[in-house]
């Protein structure tokens, strides 16, 4: 006998109201979870078709020890992201400790002393800032300037102030945030970003733009570097690395931006040449090829909760029905106890270290102490069913990632009802 809708969540002992509430949540967005399925298809026969055009075999899976000369599985993970992204290059690196690891590499082989760094996605996340102005070895120390461009009331770039802020000679890069990090604002979706690029574009030609992709590969149907951006980085324990990969990042982009960062990440003249593999390619390749059904199943995930969320008076960004560009769901919560439940809920549906309760910590690179639930199989990975967020106002808590879109519903569940308890203390 097939089980009934949510049978599960009434084997876990969650009450009929809530199970009420979630079995109509996932009525009301089969819609938006459809056209998210839609482009999961449409991404996953653009991943495999790449793959076939490279002309992956098991040899390339072979690795590398030492220099890691002539490794032909770097080098076809390597063409592969960069076919999939339509960019000039990429590389493909587990030994970028994080996303920012790749973007600084990016930033520190493109900008030289007497430059200007201009974001024009208003404040950085966190975790750059040190490496902009804020620590030893940061950009400000190697004399390239640094200027922000606040956003429009709205939360959207201000392009005329972009426009004008560019127009400088010294301006030689942009940054842009495509996710929203940890502000209560919405993520830039690739339409907006298009336009924005033009417009920077026609003011200064030569002008490089830099987009940080974190949480975004493979939730629309095009990447950054297809609708106009120079170069991108990203890290892959979010998207890209599709649940499996251990640890690294990936930049791609133009030639020559690619190649400096790469520079500066091994040492100039080694460039791409170098970097043992010691036998991850075929797990990062794999996790590369699942990327988009992971995504999608997260997605999915993602508007469900916003429903659900939302049916119980949260405050929710993305709304349902809204367009998404990243896997980031936003749940306006309001204080401290609240966050710690609702993380607390999520720690105890994953399947590592489920009897974890998650404390606030001041982690590195970060202004206020952060609440993180990760019951995962690679630590601190976002593309496992994942929540956090920093202890402020508006004391948001950021849920992302999801192997199975039944494992967002369990957790997100789990998290009611430990906020529900915490209310009742």
């Amino acid at each position: 006998m097939d089980p009934r809708p949510f049978e599960w969540a009434e084997d876990l002992g969650h009450d009929a109201d809530l199970i009420s509430r979630a079995r109509a949540a996932e009525e009301a967005t089969e819609e938006a979870r459809a056209r998210v399925r839609r482009i999961a298809q449409a991404n996953q026969v653009k991943v495999l078709r790449t793959f076939l055009e490279v002309g992956w075999s098991e040899g390339h899976f072979f690795g590398s020890t030492g220099y890691g000369y002539h490794d032909s599985g770097r080098e076809a993970l390597d063409d592969t992201v960069a076919r999939i992204f339509g960019a000039q290059a990429a590389a493909v690196r587990w030994n970028f400790v994080s996303g920012t690891h790749a973007l600084s590499a990016l930033l520190f082989g493109a900008l030289r002393p007497g430059d200007t760094l201009v974001s024009v996605t208003g404040p950085p996340y966190d975790t750059l800032k040190p490496v902009l102005f804020d620590a030893t070895g940061s950009l400000k120390e190697w004399g390239v300037d640094f200027e922000v461009v606040p956003l429009s009331a709205d939360g959207t770039p201000d392009v005329e102030a972009s426009v004008a802020a560019v127009s400088r000679a010294r301006v030689k890069m942009v940054y842009v945030q495509r996710s929203r990090g940890y502000d209560w604002r919405p993520s830039l979706d690739l339409e907006a970003m298009a336009a924005l690029i033009a417009r920077l574009k026609t003011a200064r030609p030569d002008l490089a733009v830099l987009v940080d992709n974190c949480y975004g590969e493979m939730v629309e149907p095009l990447e950054p570097t297809q609708i106009g951006a120079d170069c991108m980085a990203g890290s892959l324990i979010k998207n890209l690395g599709g649940t499996l990969a251990p640890t690294g990042g990936y930049l791609a982009g133009r030639a020559d931006l690619v190649g400096a960062a790469i520079s500066h990440a091994t040492a100039p003249g080694i460039c791409g040449a170098q970097g043992a593999t010691l036998g991850m390619t075929r797990t990062l390749a794999q996790g590369l090829f699942l990327s988009p059904m992971i995504v999608g199943q997260a997605l999915e995930g993602a508007i469900w909760a916003s429903a659900l969320l939302e049916s119980l008076d949260y405050q929710v960004s993305p709304r349902p029905d809204e367009p998404r560009t990243d896997i980031i769901q936003a749940i306006r919560l309001g204080d401290a106890r609240k966050l710690r439940a609702f993380c607390r809920g999520v720690q105890s549906a994953g399947p590592i270290d489920a009897r974890a309760v998650p404390q606030p910590v001041m982690n590195p690179g970060y202004r206020d102490p952060i609440v993180m639930a990760g019951g995962s199989f690679i630590a601190g990975s976002s593309m496992e069913l994942s929540a956090d967020g920093p202890l402020r106002a508006p004391f948001a808590a950021y849920l992302q990632g999801g192997i199975s879109y039944v494992h967002v519903q369990m957790g997100v569940l789990a998290a009611v009802r430990a906020m529900r308890e915490e209310d009742s203390r």
